[in-house]
């Protein structure tokens, strides 16, 4: 008796055909000439074929975003609004950016003289697209006192090649109001605090001064969870590098974040609660509120992976400061998920460049309803609703009152979670060190304050908007001023 279909391991037409894999020549895919050195993704390629090939991926991913509109060829036409500002950590990533930078639009190129595009010469490809270009290190050896401070191996790193302005920064920034102010930011009367320990993070004002290191280590200690500390450090140090960004002119913001950096950002981040965020992971425009002038996230070598940048450091003879490892953040869930997702890329090299393009297809099913005063990204609404419904809390009624001001209704899922999630375990005492105070009143960075205070007069100014005078009117004759 037979059946109306064959069996697709029988029949050789059924069978579907498999991919050639290039891996099994030692000729360069390229030139078809020389001896290939190195094997990217079942590719061969020679010395001197793979140069041109990193930098035509670095180029086809940052070009595309220089000028605020596209317009005209991409490779001649680039008119940035604003100054570059490079975030340089001492690791990989960023050393290779930094490198591929300076060879592709600071050496060899004259200074930009002439902002205005219109009078620009001809041939813009021997003039510098950006005026200045500065490159900014956030130093966290401050939250752990056993960590060394690298400031100026990365110093030396950034003045070896010319045309770059360094700047350096230290994570405990975050609470010193020089530097607060040295951004552009406007000083308060008094430090805003957070009580911690209530789920509604009840803000209460202070007047009692503390240093930036005591503000930060309270700030750390105070984390429920030890593995809220390396996501808290991330995000601390991402808004002093935009803060810096905007003081600084720049108009482009890059990061060394390669395709395999990538995918572990976006995999953890969706793990911590941040799924709303996964589009602004990859590029964002920050910071374009009240008529300013927005910075650019970009991350350039988002189509190329660790190893091919460790093959440009290696054959470039790059110096490669490296990052320390923070205590605990092996056993954060970044530290698990980069563990997992390279250890999965060496048998399967198409594991990384699969992750991204599925996170690029997801999007948030509703608006944003505001900007997470904590990380400054797009908040969902009704957080506090949303964690009644999925998670077992208490029955006991809130301390909250009307009169008290909230934080909780200005934070994000993520940001709300990392500050108010429970653990049986005790923070790291590398991160609880000397200077930490005692009490609930924990301090925020400086821009929560700013933020906060920000949006109590813009919500106050929507409930009587309909009692005010409009200026128009008043200047029409309609109302008599007062």
């Amino acid at each position: 008796m037979s059946t109306s279909c064959g069996n697709p391991t029988v029949e050789k037409d059924a069978l579907m055909p498999r991919r050639r894999k290039f891996d099994r020549t030692k000729t360069c895919i390229k030139c078809k000439d020389n001896q290939g050195n190195v094997t990217i993704r079942h590719a061969v390629y020679c010395k001197e074929c793979f140069f041109p090939m990193l930098n035509q991926k670095f180029k086809r991913s940052l070009e595309p975003t220089i000028n605020p509109i596209p317009d005209g060829p991409r490779k001649k036409n680039l008119y940035p609004p604003g100054n570059l500002l490079i975030a340089f950590s001492g690791g990989l990533g960023s050393t290779v950016l930094l490198d591929l930078v300076h060879k592709g639009y600071v050496a060899s190129r004259k200074p930009r003289e002439d902002a205005d595009a219109a009078v620009r010469k001809k041939d813009p490809k021997n003039e510098m697209v950006w005026k200045e270009v500065h490159v900014c290190y956030v130093e966290v050896c401050g939250a752990f006192p056993a960590m060394r401070d690298r400031t100026e191996d990365v110093r030396r790193v950034v003045e070896s090649y010319d045309g770059f302005k360094f700047v350096p920064l230290r994570v405990e920034d975050s609470f010193d109001t020089k530097w607060w102010e040295s951004v552009g930011g406007k000083p308060d009367k008094g430090e805003l605090r957070v009580d911690i320990t209530n789920e509604d993070l009840i803000l209460l004002p202070s007047s009692n001064a503390t240093s930036p290191l005591s503000a930060l280590h309270t700030y750390l200690s105070s984390l429920p969870a030890p593995t809220a500390i390396p996501t808290t450090l991330q995000t601390l140090t991402r808004l002093l590098l935009l803060h810096t960004a905007r003081a600084t002119s720049s108009s482009h913001f890059l990061f060394g974040t390669c395709l395999t950096s990538l995918s572990v950002s976006l995999v953890s981040l969706v793990a911590q609660g941040g799924g709303f965020n996964i589009k602004e992971e990859v590029q964002e425009d920050w910071g374009g509120e009240g008529g300013r002038q927005a910075v650019r996230i970009v991350r350039p070598l988002k189509d190329i992976v660790m190893k091919e940048c460790a093959m440009y450091a290696w054959w470039r003879g790059l110096e490669v400061v490296g990052q320390e490892v923070w205590p605990d953040a092996r056993q954060g869930i970044g530290g698990i998920t980069k563990d997992f997702i390279v250890g999965l890329e060496k048998d399967y090299p198409s594991t990384v460049s699969t992750i991204t393009r599925t996170c690029a297809k997801l999007a948030p099913k509703e608006t944003p309803a505001g900007i997470c005063t904590l990380c400054n990204r797009p908040a969902q609404g009704h957080v506090q609703d949303w964690k009644t419904r999925i998670s077992i809390r208490s029955l006991s009624p809130s301390l909250a009152s009307p009169q008290q001001p909230s934080l909780a209704p200005y934070l994000c899922y993520m940001c709300h979670t990392t500050l108010t999630s429970k653990s049986s375990k005790k923070p790291s005492s590398g991160s609880s060190s000397a200077g930490g105070e005692e009490g609930n009143e924990v301090p925020l960075p400086l821009w929560v304050g700013a933020r906060v205070r920000r949006m109590e007069r813009e919500e106050m100014r929507d409930k009587v908007k309909e009692f005010l005078l409009d200026k128009e009117e008043e200047e029409e004759g309609y109302a008599e001023p007062i």
